[in-house]
């Protein structure tokens, strides 16, 4: 007895090749395009540096788009304070950013954002440590001290001895003024009250004599 193989028929197999091959087709370039990843940093995520290094750099799986506005960095130290400087600059895949150079020693974040060669933007954000710091030590506070010394010596000026000699001297002369103005109206009233009386008496005397005249005559 002949056994015969069975054939598949030839349509549904062409079929199953042609929707392979399309599925290739169309999403093969959708991973290609997917968006840039960040592919390494410095300082490296998680890691510990000695300082705070001048810049942060970011290297991306394909260059960047360079937009105003579409790259942005900001690291941030311990006390939250940002410790960039300027913008960032981006060339093809590398984004640099320019970093202060006086910075405590703690943990550091950084968030960055960009935007992919596919025009769709990305971001992300990782932490490193700084073991030492480079801010400037405070050399300030012992030139506070001099500058507190000489202020206080000035205190004791004697001011006050030409003040206090100053302001006597007019008052005696002011007293000095008044007490001769007053002797000065004294006398002048004591001169016309002398005058007056005088004068009354001197008039007393001489009405008596013309009254003495006048009698004999009507006689």
């Amino acid at each position: 007895m002949k056994t015969t193989a069975r054939r598949l028929p030839a349509a549904p197999v062409a079929l199953a090749a042609a929707l392979l091959t399309a599925f290739l087709v169309l999403f093969a370039p959708l991973s290609a395009s997917a968006h840039d990843s960040l592919l390494a940093s410095s300082p490296e995520a998680d890691s510990t540096v000695d300082t705070l290094p001048a810049e942060l750099t970011l290297t991306f799986s394909a260059k960047l788009i360079d937009e105003t506005g579409a790259t942005e960095v900001v690291v941030t130290d311990p006390s939250g304070d940002s410790v960039t400087e300027g913008a960032a600059t981006v060339e093809g895949a590398i984004v640099t950013q320019q970093l202060s150079t006086e910075a405590p020693a703690g943990a550091y974040h950084v968030i960055w954002k960009v935007v992919s060669s596919d025009g769709h933007p990305t971001s992300g954000e990782f932490d490193f440590t700084v073991a030492n710091s480079t801010e400037a030590a405070p050399t300030a506070e012992p030139s506070a001290e001099p500058t507190d010394t000489p202020t206080a010596a000035p205190a004791p000026i004697a001011t006050a001895g030409p003040g206090t000699d100053a302001t006597p001297a007019p008052e005696s002369d002011d007293s000095s003024a008044s007490t001769t103005l007053i002797w000065v109206l004294a006398i002048a009233a004591v001169l016309v009250i002398g005058g007056i009386v005088v004068w009354l008496v001197v008039r007393g005397r001489r009405d008596p004599a013309s009254t003495d005249s006048d009698v004999p005559s009507e006689r």
